[in-house]
């Protein structure tokens, strides 16, 4: 109780301080202050794993994700090493010194299991062998020893939510008397809720089918030859586990949880809201840290902010990491409008998080844009400004397209929109190819328009191989050819786009704080302009971005009686002091990273 009402007092003080400019613009009441230091950090956690039951031995190296960048790709679209047309194993080793070079840390890898590759992957039949298009497991091995060796981390997408229907698994399940029946989900009448819920609209026209062997209807979450697991039935989650195990000793960091609320959830016949199982969440980060101390998990849930806390378990016990799409989505309105009231409001709804815990943010990655949390209104913003023509849009919900068209290759937005990413109090995830500001390709099917090979160079296919014939057609024309958008073009220009990004990895890299600091949304004097402060080691950082193409005027305001800004990103100082309060303004469109002494 001592210990208890210690804490509490100084997180009293530290409210105190931040005095009046903090709790302008911070709306939620209840915020609290993360200690900034290591050592309060630390604290911190272990009374989060004293909470849950847990030993409260910590070590800093293990919350490595918290100020790392990661790097998100798929084998089959980065480089082809045997000129067959399709990207492999042998292919992404020989470019581990790219991804070193830029700066990442992280690479989170698409399925490369075993699939008939009806879903790009995601339609797994063996969770313990490698596609034979990709490699071999020995490939894979030596993956694992070359990125250890350059201090690189795997992470895998772990599809555990569902097999494909062509799975041994599913093939004998399909029989009544079969064991394995009871691995999956299944109703012998016709459920209510057939055509309710379903992930992809406008494609998927159920969520149950019938199989005319097992004379019953099987539940998907997702595409009909994508079964359900049944997750209520213990065998599952002890195979879920010795998967998990397998790829670990492989050598593994972590996984991506693929579909994480259909992994959990208990699949009704009748109505849309499902039970959810979320202690599975907790089981499987002691699964992964009894492992790896290490070991990561990162799911994505792309829910409102109320339903956050089991994702993450209330003292820090479940998901280490989440996508957080809920604030990605008012990023892009922030982005089609000016306007970061929305952004703000997001932000600050989903800052109440465990200690242990993480939010990862991305821009763009493999899937599409999902905008189902804005308002019909404010996504017909977002629509008009980067997703206008109905072949640009997916799902009734979200826009299949790469930041570089959406954004209309405008270097001005393409540097605020990733210098933001960088800013925020999360892990940033960048999709492969983002980096040199890739297009997409319409004429592909639903979300394989942002699924084009990686472009190398400006030769032959670009680069990526050297077959007449690629798995996916490489963009061969327009302003987003390989010909004029390619890693070794960009290389060489200390201008371009890639080295552009690699500076600000590597300035992100040496503010630990943006990962573990306290945060919090300052007044800008402007609704255009997202202003935010984070405290690390005695240390201050203040970034700025300006969503309107028009200059407006910033005004900072110390509480201190004088302090020292250094600009991070050119040769610049300036004074500021409580009496004195300094305004410029920020050209449109514009950023800025402060330190201040």
């Amino acid at each position: 109780m001592k210990r208890k009402k210690i804490i509490l007092l100084s997180l009293a003080v530290i409210l105190l301080a931040a005095g009046a400019v903090w709790l302008t613009r911070l709306r939620s009441k209840g915020r609290r202050e993360v200690v900034n230091n290591d050592a309060g950090f630390i604290a911190h956690v272990k009374v989060e794993k004293r909470k849950s039951g847990e030993d409260t031995v910590v070590s800093i190296n293990n919350f490595w994700f918290k100020s790392s960048v990661i790097y998100a790709l798929d084998v089959e679209t980065f480089r082809d090493s045997d000129g067959d047309g399709t990207g492999d194993l042998k292919g992404l080793i020989q470019k581990l010194d790219y991804l070193k070079g830029l700066g990442i840390d992280a690479i989170w890898l698409a399925p490369f299991q075993p699939t008939p590759n009806r879903d790009d992957g995601y339609d797994i039949i063996n969770y313990y062998a490698i596609d034979d298009r990709l490699g071999t497991m020995a490939d894979f091995n030596k993956l694992i020893q070359e990125a250890n060796k350059r201090g690189l981390r795997i992470i895998m997408d772990l599809v555990v939510n569902h097999t494909s229907n062509q799975h041994p698994w599913f093939v004998q399940g399909r029989n009544p008397g079969n064991a394995f029946h009871n691995w999956y989900v299944w109703s012998k009448e016709k459920p209510d809720n057939i055509n309710q819920g379903m992930a992809f609209p406008g494609v998927q026209s159920s969520m149950w089918s019938y199989d005319s062997v097992a004379t019953a209807y099987y539940h998907h979450s997702f595409y009909d030859f994508q079964p359900d697991l049944n997750t209520q039935n213990d065998s599952v989650v002890a195979e879920v586990i010795r998967v998990v195990n397998f790829w670990m000793d492989k050598g593994v960091a972590g996984f991506r949880l693929y579909g994480a609320p259909s992994f959990i959830e208990v699949p009704e016949t009748k109505g849309e809201r499902f039970e959810q199982q979320y202690a599975l969440l907790t089981e499987l980060r002691h699964v992964v840290q009894a492992k790896r101390a290490d070991g990561i998990i990162m799911g994505e849930a792309n829910v409102m902010p109320s339903a956050v806390e089991p994702y993450f378990g209330k003292n820090g016990n479940g998901l280490h990491l989440l996508l957080n799409s809920y604030a990605n989505q008012y990023l892009f309105y922030a982005l089609a409008t000016g306007d970061v009231d929305g952004l703000a409001d997001a932000l600050n709804a989903t800052r109440d998080i465990p200690f242990r815990s993480q939010w990862s943010q991305v821009l763009r990655n493999h899937d599409e844009l999902d905008l189902s949390k804005l308002s019909n209104k404010e996504r017909d913003k977002v629509y008009q400004a980067f997703g206008p023509d109905s072949s640009m849009q997916l799902y009734g919900r979200g826009i299949r397209r790469r930041l570089a068209p959406m954004l209309n290759n405008d270097r001005r937005k393409l540097e605020l929109a990733y210098s933001l990413l960088f800013a925020l109090p999360s892990t940033p995830v960048i999709g492969y190819g983002d980096e040199i500001g890739m297009g997409d390709d319409l004429m592909l099917k639903e979300r394989e328009s942002v699924r084009t090979p990686m472009q190398w160079t400006d030769s032959s296919k670009g680069g990526f191989s050297k077959a007449s014939q690629t798995v996916r057609p490489i963009i061969d024309t327009g302003d987003y050819s390989y010909k004029l958008v390619n890693v070794r073009n960009q290389l060489t220009d200390s201008g371009s786009l890639l080295n552009w990004t690699i500076r600000m990895i590597s300035l992100r890299d040496s503010l630990p704080g943006q990962g573990r600091g306290a945060w919090k949304l300052i007044p800008s004097g402007s609704s255009h302009v997202l202003a935010m402060q984070y405290e690390w080691e005695g240390e201050s950082l203040i970034t700025f971005h300006n969503f309107s193409e028009v200059a407006q005027e910033v005004k900072i305001k110390s509480d201190k009686e004088t302090q020292t800004l250094d600009n991070l990103l050119k040769s610049e100082e300036i004074f500021i002091s409580a009496n004195a309060p300094f305004s410029y303004n920020l050209e449109g469109l514009g950023y800025r990273w402060y330190k201040i002494r």
